[in-house]
């Protein structure tokens, strides 16, 4: 299996594979960012180079970061378990919306807030109603005279380099106001996303996909050890490549982008208080440890930080709706 990586270790950063417990380091400036833009069969001739050839450091004495650097994070919501019970949730009502089922649908979210595992997590100001959610993302890579313009879902399907593990964190609370302006998501979301712990190159799914392109694989979640929730990856509405060529439909996708499936049939506290009526299980508080496992990925586990002690939130001013006089016609300008 192909793992691909990015550590600390020994004062510098690094690239590279881990293989058997064993992190081995591309060359000084490479990074996991040029081997997507080789594509996917390059980097497998290059791990095995890297294999025989890098000097080697043991897992357990490395700090692993986000595997990669993404050029864009496009967040898909794809289960339609978690629809259901997230709009009981945050509107009240159930059922899932009818235009749910007729496209796929993602919103963009920071590429620049991206963790790692066992970074600490901190709760964003104003936040009481700190989540997390379980998804797989799809990273991309480079095709040979491919542009990534209006992909067939066959084209998208070799656009996907691997898979690696996303932790979308949600600030419900905040989440909650800001969609009632039927915008989107904001600060609700923006302030972290965890990657991890590595990328598993596309080539050790392909036996794994059934007959419609779905992975039949595990996702788990625990809060403290007790567990959560526990899905299946083909309860998805739509195989990833679907998801792929639908991005790319009057637009592009590039290498480093990653998309994520959205959360999992009760991959996320939410999607339970929907269902119970009630914040059972309780936000997530400073000091509760979030472990995510993929079957065929591996885990990612978290550590919820303080709360950030400030206001954000700036109220709109009043205003006129003045049609007649500008700043220029009025002299002032």
């Amino acid at each position: 299996m192909v793992k691909i990586a990015r550590w600390n270790h020994d004062g510098g950063t690094h690239s590279g594979f881990v293989d058997g417990g064993i992190c081995y380091a591309l060359p000084d400036g490479h990074t996991v960012n040029h081997l997507l833009e080789a594509g996917l069969e390059s980097t497998l001739r290059i791990a095995a180079e890297t294999l025989r050839s890098a000097y080697p450091a043991a897992l357990a004495d490395v700090q692993l970061l986000a595997p990669l650097v993404p050029s864009t994070i496009r967040d898909f919501v794809a289960f339609e378990e978690h629809v259901e019970g997230v709009r009981k949730s945050i509107d009240g009502v159930a059922g899932v919306v009818a235009e749910w089922y007729e496209a796929p649908t993602f919103y963009f979210t920071n590429p620049h807030t991206v963790t790692g595992t066992g970074d600490v997590i901190g709760i964003p100001a104003g936040c009481t109603d700190l989540d997390f959610e379980t998804e797989v993302a799809a990273v991309l890579g480079h095709v040979p005279g491919s542009d990534g313009r209006n992909l067939s879902a066959e084209e998208a399907h070799r656009h996907i380099f691997g898979y690696t593990i996303l932790n979308d964190w949600s600030a419900r609370d905040l989440q909650r106001r800001e969609m009632k302006v039927s915008l989107g998501p904001c600060k609700g979301k923006d302030f972290a996303n965890t990657l991890g712990p590595w990328i598993v190159t596309a080539d050790e799914f392909e036996e794994l996909h059934d007959e419609e392109g779905f992975l039949p694989i595990s996702m788990d979640v625990e809060v403290n050890g007790e567990r959560i929730g526990q899905d299946l990856l083909s309860n998805m509405g739509w195989p990833f490549a679907e998801l792929v060529a639908y991005a790319s439909q009057d637009s592009v996708v590039r290498p480093g982008d990653v998309l994520g499936s959205g959360t999992c049939g009760s991959g996320c506290l939410a999607e339970l208080w929907g269902r119970n009526g009630s914040k059972t299980p309780p936000p997530l508080k400073t000091g509760d440890a979030v472990r995510m496992t993929v079957e065929a990925i591996g885990s990612i586990e978290n550590v919820v930080g303080e709360r950030r002690d400030a206001v954000t939130r700036v109220a709109a001013r009043t205003r006129p709706r003045n049609r007649a006089v500008s700043a220029l016609n009025s002299g002032k300008g």
